[in-house]
């Protein structure tokens, strides 16, 4: 498969329905693994990476899962394109800053991906719309064990798969879930929940994992540790805690709905409008504007929006897809306009909140009737 033909075919978790898709957006379960005889690629030199390379790379293109996948080695891909990949959550911010001795693997649906001399040997990753763990574990775990049959894993009696994180130690296995959470952020009780899930032992990050910021209201939580436990185990801690998030999340929404519907219908009104109609957007306010657009889908306040083409939307707009559309690098403020007229275009047909029409002005009330005599 081309890189054009990737890009142009939507992965099927940006565009598919899932448990609770209209507040977990994704469901990705990551798996570490390491070979034998070959130091961790942060401890390696550039011709053991190499050398890796051509042993697994092989054993991963046939994958039966990988059949008319893409499958690329880092040194014949530009900087933009390794950030498409990045802001499709098909590789790690960490891995698109290395070069040679790296590769990527994608399979043809999008759904699993294997980044190969990361901060591992191999980075495996399944990606599912929605609550949708355990369907992500059982896409890593096939691939896994093909590999594992394949290849000489590095693996202890006592601790399990060895990583180059002790923190991985175990069964290398990370889950996490993407979820969309605009009204505990409109109520004042995102950092509470935040603070809670902290407590358990999970970890809350940002929009493309850790160091990021909460673009759009978007959070990711995942677990932090593996040693000692069974995946499985993982699974259902997080499972048990995104069901509470979740719950919050619909409890604050309809609190708004109930308590102050004037402040809601204003956000999203005000949303809609910057949207539709602005002619330049910065990254930040069009995922901020699109997270209101997107609660206000969710409640049926702006009617017959589809809540996938906010989310391609999402997409589209990000720094690197814009470029590479342009065909070109793009300055910051050329970014903003081509991101402006994007977002006008895929609304265009959209009616705005309260059934207002997008190209007439909403109808203006008679002047009261004055008395001359």
């Amino acid at each position: 498969m081309l890189f054009k033909t990737l890009i142009n075919h939507p992965a099927d978790w940006m565009q598919g329905a899932g448990p609770h898709s209209e507040i977990v957006m994704t469901s990705r379960v990551r798996l570490a693994r390491n070979l034998r005889g070959f130091p961790f690629p942060g401890y390696s030199q550039e011709h053991q990476r190499h050398e890796l390379l051509k042993l697994a790379r092989p054993s991963v293109d046939a994958l039966p899962e990988m059949k008319d996948g893409y499958s690329e080695d880092y040194a014949k891909l530009s900087k933009i394109r390794k950030q498409v990949l990045v802001e499709r959550h098909l590789v790690s911010r960490e891995h698109a800053a290395r070069a040679n001795g790296c590769a990527v693997v994608v399979d043809r649906k999008q759904n699993l991906s294997i980044m190969i001399n990361e901060e591992d040997h191999f980075r495996i990753q399944g990606i599912r719309p929605g609550l949708n763990l355990r369907s992500a574990w059982q896409l890593v775990d096939k691939v896994d064990t093909e590999l594992e049959a394949a290849l000489p894993y590095a693996y202890d009696e006592k601790l399990g798969y060895l990583t180059a994180c002790p923190t991985n130690l175990g069964t290398g296995m990370r889950a996490s879930v993407m979820l969309h959470l605009p009204a505990l952020a409109l109520t004042d009780q995102i950092n509470p929940v935040i603070k809670a899930v902290g407590k358990i032992g999970l970890a809350v990050r940002g929009l493309y994992g850790e160091g990021t910021e909460a673009l759009g209201n978007l959070f990711q939580i995942s677990n932090q540790h593996t040693l000692g436990e069974k995946e499985s185990e993982i699974i259902s801690q997080i499972e048990k805690v995104i069901e509470r998030v979740i719950s919050s999340e619909n409890n604050a929404r309809q609190k708004l709905v109930e308590d102050n519907p004037t402040m809601l219908n204003d956000q999203v009104g005000r949303a809609f409008a910057i949207l539709r109609y602005a002619h330049i957007l910065t990254s930040k306010e069009a995922l901020n504007l699109l997270s209101m657009l997107r609660l206000g889908a969710d409640l049926d306040l702006v009617p017959n929006c589809d809540r996938s083409l906010l989310d391609m939307l999402l997409l589209e707009i990000q720094p690197a897809h814009l470029q590479l559309r342009a065909a070109r690098e793009l300055t910051p403020e050329e970014r903003d306009v081509r991101r402006a007229e994007i977002t006008r275009a895929r609304l265009q047909s959209l009616n705005g909140p309260s059934n207002v029409s997008n190209n007439q002005p909403p109808p203006v009330a008679p002047a009261p009737e004055t008395d001359d005599e």
